[in-house]
């Protein structure tokens, strides 16, 4: 199982990253309120704002203070330097 850091220190299973987005947009500012209502958001900014949205495959919603770009980056960087044929 491969994980990335998603800031301060917080990592996360790339296998069960569905999207990633940015928290501008209406819908997905509902989706986050519904899954707070639900008990379903991991808040990992650590008080800063929030920069990027992370659903998962298990209807979870994890914020995070990094840039969505700076996450897709991390994301890349990890499946180049092990991609699961070497696994």
């Amino acid at each position: 199982m491969r994980f990335i850091n998603v800031g301060y220190g917080n990592m996360i299973a790339v296998e069960r990253i569905i999207t990633l987005t940015s928290p501008d947009s209406a819908p997905i500012k509902r989706m986050i309120q519904d899954a707070k209502d639900a008990g379903r958001v991991i808040d990992v900014s650590c008080g800063r704002k929030t920069r990027a949205v992370i659903i998962t495959d298990s209807d979870h919603i994890i914020l995070s203070a990094l840039q969505a770009e700076t996450i897709a980056n991390r994301l890349e960087e990890n499946y180049v330097s092990t991609p699961d044929d070497a696994l």
